[in-house]
């Protein structure tokens, strides 16, 4: 009788909900980290394209506009939900990233 279904590991040697949620601490920055160690996870692998690609053109505009101040409280309550969903095992999909996101990983 087989047992219960393995989980998927992660390379980094974290549980891959903790990975996850990881990839979005540091915004685009712990994204590409993650991007660069993790081998097994496509999981972790989706959150840390996801980061990239939603943190990397908020930073940049947030340092091209003037209108920066705007933009912040954005930011921060979708980085916080990300953070959240990715902590909760849930593979949360962004319009238009997501799904890039989802066929790089």
């Amino acid at each position: 009788m087989p047992g219960p279904p393995v989980p998927e590991k992660s390379s980094t040697g974290l549980d891959i909900t903790v990975a996850a949620m990881l990839t979005y601490v540091l915004g685009w920055l712990s994204g590409a980290f993650f991007l660069l160690v993790e081998k097994n996870s496509r999981f972790v692998r989706f959150h840390a394209w996801q980061s990239v690609l939603t943190f990397l053109p908020i930073f940049l505009a947030l340092w091209v506009l003037p209108l920066w101040f705007l933009f912040w409280p954005f930011s921060v309550v979708l980085w916080l939900l990300l953070m959240y969903k990715a902590f909760q095992g849930e593979r949360f999909k962004l319009p238009v990233v997501g799904d890039i996101a989802d066929r790089r990983a």
